[in-house]
């Protein structure tokens, strides 16, 4: 799955997300757009999920509409090494995610 991680994740997650062809906010240049926009755009450039650790994203965006399928991490923090322990789950969620749907993924 053509899928973008979210700037406020460490890069270095990406290379745990195996089986995915995974970029980043930063390697597209989008890094401080708005969710909105990012959205947009990792939908039109064919993105089909979007990996983030931001809570209230599914609050703030009309998901249900959205191409993109959503995966919500939850650590104690965005550190790597708190992430890291549901990069595997992480890789389950987005090989079985839908547009517009949004899983959460915690420890």
């Amino acid at each position: 799955m053509r899928t973008l991680l979210d700037e406020q994740l460490p890069r270095l997650l990406a290379d745990e997300l195996v089986g995915h062809e995974v970029r980043t906010v930063q390697q597209q240049g989008w890094a401080g757009l708005t969710n909105g926009e990012l959205l947009r755009l990792a939908a039109a450039e064919g993105s089909e999920i979007f990996v983030t650790a931001d809570q209230n994203l599914e609050f703030q965006q009309n998901l249900a509409k959205s191409p993109l399928g959503i995966v919500v991490l939850r650590a104690a923090s965005n550190d790597l090494d708190d992430l890291i322990p549901l990069a595997s789950d992480a890789v389950i969620a987005i090989g079985s995610e839908s547009s517009g749907e949004v899983i959460h993924v915690a420890a």
